[in-house]
């Protein structure tokens, strides 16, 4: 994607990436993850990372003010990650609601460009059905093309 994004840097596995993200509140280390959850699929999950414990935090709300640069900088690391592991699907859930539709609205903002090179789904009713703006789903399913 050609939005601006955080430069990450990933691990020997590409299934680590990392990134500061810079704001009022400072400088804070996110983390996205990806973890296989079948032959076929990895899961990702993403947020700021504990330092002590190596863990991700999506739960934390950092209000940083940069949410579309992380947000772009989420999708690099897809774009990046699914050229390492072709014809793998990749499943991302928000830890809630709004979280949910802050990702649908990334999707759906950037639909044009993202359609071109990934298959895309939504959760709805525990049955996956193609993207469509404006619907709320429960998690979204990708699959670069």
């Amino acid at each position: 994607m050609r939005l601006p994004h955080y430069i990450y840097r990933t691990n020997d596995s590409f299934l680590d990436y990392e990134f500061i993200s810079e704001g009022p509140r400072g400088n804070i280390k996110k983390v996205v993850r990806f973890s296989q959850i079948s032959a076929n699929a990895f899961n990702l999950a993403f947020g700021d990372l504990d330092e002590k414990t190596g863990d991700i935090s999506d739960t934390v709300v950092t209000n940083n003010d940069d949410s579309r640069k992380v947000l772009a900088t989420v999708a690099a690391t897809v774009y990046d990650f699914s050229f390492q592991y072709p014809g793998v699907w990749i499943v991302a859930k928000g830890r809630t609601h709004s979280r949910n539709r802050l990702y649908r609205m990334g999707i759906s903002n950037n639909w044009q460009e993202i359609n071109t090179e990934f298959e895309v789904y939504g959760l709805i009713n525990e049955e996956w059905k193609l993207f469509e703006a404006g619907k709320d789903y429960d998690a979204f399913l990708v699959r670069r093309k």
